[in-house]
């Protein structure tokens, strides 16, 4: 505790001791963002479980319409995981240039994968209209419904982000690598991982065994 000089009740100046404690220094845990967000994270994983279980109970469901063999081209969806797996990899690379605090060339490699992530984008959105071009809407069976669900769910997470990033790089730029932007990275850094395996999941549960008989 300290003496302080405050005013009594009557407004007039009155010496004792205040008694209020004063904590010094950072009030922000060591680390709480991190272990915040890594909760974050974890309630994510529970969304895409469900949407995944959906799937898995539904997923066969066709309604005598179009299967995942009739609609799915393997080929665009590899390039489509391509892209996101390789911003996986220059993201660590931005990673790697904030730890060595070289501003340039973090910012373009944030820029590279940021391409790489609107690039994932644009494919699966031409994936996406195409299907309903051929018909192949939400509402045609439980397995479209679950489909469109599961990977726009995920689409949306890649969106919002590229949109993050963007935000980084704008802050990084203006006020360098001071501790928030650094932890701030390191957030981006781990939801980016996340949404990468979790499409490996999408890939091989949804595409690959999709176009099996």
């Amino acid at each position: 505790m300290s003496d302080t000089t405050v005013l009594s009740p009557a407004g007039t100046m009155t010496g004792h001791p205040d008694p209020r404690f004063h904590v010094q220094g950072e009030h922000h845990p060591e680390n709480g963002t991190l272990l915040g967000f890594w909760l974050y994270l974890m309630s994510d994983c529970l969304v895409f479980a469900c949407l995944f279980a959906i799937y898995a109970v539904v997923g066969r469901n066709f309604a005598a319409g179009p299967s995942g063999a009739d609609l799915f081209d393997l080929k665009l969806v590899a390039l489509n995981t391509a892209f996101l797996l390789l911003s996986s990899i220059t993201y660590g690379f931005a990673m790697i240039e904030m730890q060595r605090k070289r501003m340039r060339a973090t910012l373009v490699w944030l820029a590279i994968t940021g391409l790489f992530g609107a690039s994932f984008i644009a494919i699966e959105l031409y994936e996406f209209a195409h299907l309903i071009h051929e018909g192949a809407v939400p509402q045609r069976s439980a397995f479209l419904s679950s489909f469109f669900a599961l990977v726009g769910t995920h689409g949306l997470h890649v969106t919002f982000g590229l949109v993050w990033l963007v935000v980084l790089m704008v802050q990084v730029a203006q006020r360098g690598f001071i501790a928030e932007n650094r932890r701030r990275l390191m957030c981006l850094s781990m939801f980016w991982h996340f949404l990468d395996v979790v499409w490996i999941g999408v890939f091989t549960f949804v595409y690959l065994m999709g176009v099996l008989p």
